[in-house]
């Protein structure tokens, strides 16, 4: 077989876990498999490094950001490959450019294009272990280096599976698997066998953090079958794959929060046409990422206020546009609060059961936790509430619907 191995920042967290990884590795390719590894930073480096920039600059240019974090993995990628060496197996670290990951010009966020990924193929084919350096790119008209944002490495991971058409995509991390919810705040959590892609897209999207939305998106497009496990243990994890009829017989399964989120209201618009165009068309341009939106019409009909989320970390660059396009638009006046956090029942059973929103929002009333915005889809929906009732609102949903261990899967 051919594998690719993802493993995340806490599992190459030192030299001892990086050793542990090796010989996991080395394992693997003992059983016959040709292995490409796939390592992020060692974990709080991406942090160091962001700290040392803003002691240098308050406002570091996206440009050389990208050079800076991008050291990070390479780091990770040559002690990796340097610990198979020594355990007498043949490897090779590439930076992400040198396996041919080709991306567009947007800097600290960047979209991969396309792979190239012939110098990975040779190199397997001549026996090496490939070691690469995730979330990371080059652009392909400058050869400028770039990043792939937050989590980027399970997006290198997948997109470097899918380019070399590989049998399995094995995400390592410092969990076994998928929970219903955070284990941290359930302790009866219960890790899945398997989920669907759109399943784990609208976790991960949802707040979720075992797999980040663009790499999901990326095995949903291309098929790739990934693997969630843990680098500290041999437990089987979890399977993210294809829809099946199992899947849709439980209504849902499972239960998000996010904390990352803030809400702005623009106060007084006039109601007429090409309104909300003009302010998510701005909002775009500045590459800001809106969640939920709602609008409400006001009774006299002349005007509408609209509310919008966007990640807390985005705020002031957000609310700052926000303003301005208030202004411009002649708005009575933009808001923000950040004191929320999202909360989502997540289930490929919601679309043949009925009656599942309502069970929600009855039993957030029953404990007093009010319900700012509602938004929904096919199969989840989800919740804006204070942010002080966030783990109250996961322990009561995630009984709510049955899902701690023990229960039907």
């Amino acid at each position: 077989m051919l594998i690719v191995q993802k493993y995340g920042g806490t599992s190459v967290a030192n030299v001892e876990r990086i050793k542990a990884v090796a010989e996991r590795v080395v394992r693997t390719a003992k059983q016959g498999n040709k292995v490409v590894v796939i390592v992020s930073a060692m974990s709080g480096e991406t942090d160091k490094l962001i700290n040392l920039a803003h002691q240098i600059s308050p406002n570091p240019s996206d440009r050389e950001m990208d050079l800076l974090l991008s050291s990070g993995e390479r780091v990770t990628t040559a002690l990796t490959a340097l610990a198979i060496e020594a355990l007498g197996h043949k490897a090779i670290a590439l930076t992400g450019w040198q396996a041919g990951i080709i991306t567009d010009s947007v800097h600290t966020k960047a979209k991969i294009e396309r792979i190239t990924g012939e110098r990975v193929i040779n190199a397997l084919n001549n026996g090496y272990i490939v070691v690469i350096a995730g979330f990371q790119g080059i652009t392909g008209e400058d050869g400028e280096i770039t990043t792939l944002g937050r989590g980027g490495s399970d997006l290198s991971a997948v997109a470097i599976a899918s380019a070399i058409n590989s049998d399995l995509c094995e995400i390592y991390t410092d969990v076994d698997g998928v929970y219903t919810t955070d284990p941290n705040i359930v302790p009866e959590a219960r890790k899945m066998e398997k989920i669907s892609y759109e399943e784990m897209l609208e976790m991960a999207s949802l707040g979720a953090k075992v797999l980040q939305t663009r790499s999901v998106e990326f095995a949903m497009k291309y098929n790739v079958p990934v693997v969630v496990r843990s680098s500290f243990s041999d437990n089987p994890g979890t399977l993210v794959t294809k829809e099946d009829k199992d899947m849709e017989k439980v209504v849902v399964s499972g239960i998000t929060y996010d904390k990352n989120q803030a809400k702005i209201t623009l106060i007084g618009l006039p109601d007429k046409p090409g309104i909300a165009a003009k302010i998510f068309t701005d909002i775009a341009k500045a590459n800001l990422i809106v969640d939920m939106i709602v609008q409400n019409i006001s009774s006299d009909g002349k005007s509408a206020d609209i509310s919008f989320t966007v990640p807390k970390t985005d705020i002031n660059k957000a609310f700052k546009l926000a303003k301005d396009i208030a202004t411009d638009l002649g708005a009575v006046n933009a808001i923000y609060r950040d004191d929320i956090s999202k909360i989502s029942i997540v289930g490929v059973g919601m679309r043949t059961h009925s009656g599942v929103a309502a069970q929600m929002f009855d039993n957030l009333a029953k404990h007093g936790i009010n319900i700012l915005t509602i938004s929904t889809s096919e199969i989840k929906v989800s919740c804006l509430i204070e942010a002080k009732y966030t783990e109250l609102a996961v322990r009561v949903l995630h009984d709510a619907f049955g899902l701690a261990q023990g229960a039907t899967a």
